[in-house]
C-alpha cells in the first residue's frame, strides 16, 4: 500500500507557492513515520515535511521545484 506525501493545506497561512528546498532522505531510502524528510520554503521561512508512514520513499518533486498546498511531493511504499 502506498501513502501519498501531500503539502498540507495548513502548512503556511498565505496562498503563496513554496519551493522544495531539500530532501533529507534519498529516493528509495527507508523512512520511519514522523521522520523529518524534507523542507519547503515559503517567503524565506522553512517548513518541515514529516513522513506520514513508514516504508520506502519515492520522491516526486525535486529540490528547487515549485510546490503549492495540496501538491503530492512523494510516496511511501509499505514494507
Amino acid at each position: 500500500m502506498n501513502t501519498e506525501i501531500i503539502i498540507a493545506a495548513d502548512l503556511w497561512e498565505e496562498e503563496d507557492e513554496g519551493v522544495m528546498t531539500t530532501w533529507f532522505v534519498s529516493n528509495g531510502a527507508n523512512v520511519e513515520k514522523d521522520d523529518v524528510i524534507a523542507e519547503v520554503m515559503v517567503q524565506k521561512i522553512q517548513h518541515e515535511i514529516h513522513s506520514p508512514s513508514s516504508g520506502v520513499l519515492e520522491i516526486l518533486k525535486l529540490a528547487d521545484e515549485t510546490v503549492s498546498k495540496g501538491d503530492k511531493i512523494g510516496l511511501i511504499s509499505g514494507v
